[in-house]
């Protein structure tokens, strides 16, 4: 990789709007973990979660490099707080990363299913849910039929990013609700003393996380959308 290259993916073609909510958003993790500082593990995964979405809002392919870092720390974090849908799914994310740096570096356009497709896409989504929802109350983990929100649906919603499909934003924006749910009934559990497993300082910094990927994944919607995504700041080398 050339640091030209480099420079383009990271620092070229920000509109005012992005660098004021992604300086925000980084911001919210530092502060979280200013108010409850046990867990820096968390905080690295909610500060390399948040520079990695942002710029695969953007289309630029280096989001990768920093989607491996956030996915091993969330693997930690989900494994101590007994999130095992989440802790498999983050597995996954590990060994996709590269898999969708070369895939991104082939195909740098996103694209879109038409609607029929669309459709069953969504409906069978929501199947697996269900599915993945019985698995894991079978493996007594915490929250399953969030859980199972995390694991199946993201499944699918990593495949269409990866594939650079526009639709995986919608998917990602049911699974980030699902997710901030999750994380802040564990942290009110944990708060009420009614739970001990896990850390409060990593459950914090997930709600953050999780709230600070909505709101991208709704304006990540916006802009695959618009094609406003590609090409944009060298995406390819």
């Amino acid at each position: 990789m050339e640091p030209s290259w480099i420079y383009n993916q990271l620092f070229t073609n920000w509109k005012r709007f992005e660098v004021i909510y992604i300086c925000g958003l980084l911001l919210l993790q530092l502060i979280v973990y200013a108010i409850e500082p046990d867990s820096p593990i968390g905080m690295i995964s909610g500060v390399a979660g948040v520079i990695s979405l942002v710029l695969a809002m953007k289309g630029r392919r280096i989001c990768f490099f920093f989607g491996i870092i956030q996915c091993l720390a969330m693997s930690y974090i989900a494994w101590i707080s007994h999130a095992y849908g989440s802790f498999a799914m983050d597995i996954v994310y590990v060994i996709s990363q590269p898999i969708g740096w070369f895939m991104w570096g082939r195909d740098q356009a996103t694209k879109s299913f038409e609607k029929s497709t669309r459709y069953k896409i969504f409906a069978g989504a929501f199947a697996a849910w269900i599915i993945g929802w019985i698995v894991l109350s079978n493996l007594e983990g915490q929250l399953p039929y969030l859980d199972s929100m995390n694991l199946v649906v993201s499944m699918i919603a990593q495949l269409l990013y990866i594939l650079k499909y526009q639709e995986n934003w919608s998917l990602w924006i049911v699974v980030n609700i699902a997710n901030l749910i999750f994380w802040s009934v564990l942290t009110f559990q944990m708060m009420s003393g009614a739970n001990e497993i896990g850390s409060m300082g990593a459950n914090l910094s997930q709600v953050a996380l999780q709230a600070a990927l909505l709101f991208n994944s709704i304006y990540a919607n916006k802009v695959w959308a618009s094609g406003e995504a590609d090409n944009e700041g060298g995406a390819g080398q």
